[in-house]
């Protein structure tokens, strides 16, 4: 017989603002005891150092992870001019510094040129595996790490204001992988000088937005109460942009064991009408829940059949 999961049966996303100095791990056990929840995980890594939004599924959420891991994200943080440290933040050592402190014409001047794809080499101390092995622990361990540079989005970005002349606040909203710690270091090796991140918030991933998070000490409070729950976001908030269609209980029945079910007309008319003009709508995914609106499962759209590759179940465990 199949052994019973610790903790009860609770799906779903809560995203927390996160303090500084805990690690993401760290809040994502917090918060799995705050509802005793069997299973959680977290949509993106944020540094001990960094704060805001860190969104964390519960149970059957965590299912749909990696649409939240892939969303854009939007960054607000500053930068420290006149010092380059190993880790590229605040918590590293000095490595050189400048007496070079850009103005405000110059950096203006270079934000179209850290705009669009970038090529990007991530920080030695990152969590990169570099055979098989996380590159921020060789780092530690003093051995020298060679990334490869990636290709990384960085959609928008712009000068917020200069406080003073050793630093500078931005906001950029961006892809998945991009590294702010690498955007500072490199656009202050473009301005002459050297810089790190001194100070990082995440203020939205996806759908998630720090005006609707919960600081991590208000929900410590709710432990085990169910006041905790009306912080507990549908599975399906993760999915933004992706079509959704409701299937009848026969077809729930279906889809839950594995099986396709013939796409309808109507469904067929809903999702071209969601669709951009000239899309392909072959191998498209869509998340399908009942009338009744609880998650059934995602499927692809092929030759006339939505063909489940992730089933919701949501039994007692």
């Amino acid at each position: 017989m199949a052994r019973r999961r610790k903790g009860s049966a609770v799906h779903g996303w809560v995203v927390v603002d996160k303090p500084k100095g805990i690690t993401s791990t760290q809040v994502v056990s917090v918060v799995r005891r705050v509802f005793d929840a069997q299973k959680a995980g977290h949509a993106g890594t944020l540094d001990p150092m960094a704060t805001g939004v860190l969104a964390v599924a519960l149970g059957e959420a965590t299912k749909t992870m990696p649409y939240a891991v892939d969303a854009d994200k939007t960054y607000r943080f500053t930068a420290r001019w006149g010092e380059a440290r190993d880790t590229d933040d605040t918590e590293g050592r000095v490595t050189a510094t400048s007496g070079k402190r850009p103005t405000r014409a110059e950096i203006e001047a270079l934000i179209p040129h850290f705009t669009g794809t970038l090529l990007q080499v991530p920080p030695a101390f990152s969590a990169i595996k570099v055979q098989g092995e996380r590159a921020y622990d060789l780092a530690r361990e003093g051995e020298a790490v060679t990334l490869e540079p990636r290709e990384v989005e960085v959609y928008k970005a712009r000068l917020v204001e200069i406080p003073d002349p050793d630093h500078a606040v931005f906001e950029i909203l961006c892809g998945k992988g991009t590294y702010v710690r690498a955007w500072v270091r490199d656009l202050a090796l473009a301005l002459g000088t050297f810089g790190h991140v001194s100070e990082l918030r995440r203020t939205r991933v996806g759908a998630f937005t720090v005006e609707d998070a919960i600081p991590l000490e208000k929900l410590k409070a709710f432990m085990h109460i169910p006041a905790a729950f009306e912080h507990l976001r549908p599975i399906s908030t993760a999915l933004d942009g992706i079509p959704a269609l409701a299937v009848t209980g026969p077809d729930a029945v279906r889809l839950r064991s594995g099986n396709p079910i013939l796409i309808r007309a109507n469904q067929f008319a809903r999702i071209t009408e969601t669709a951009d003009p000239g899309d392909d709508l072959q191998g498209l995914t869509v998340f399908l829940s009942t009338a009744g609106g609880e998650p059934v499962a995602l499927a692809l759209l092929a030759q006339g059949e939505l063909r489940p590759f992730r089933v919701f179940n949501f039994g007692t465990g």
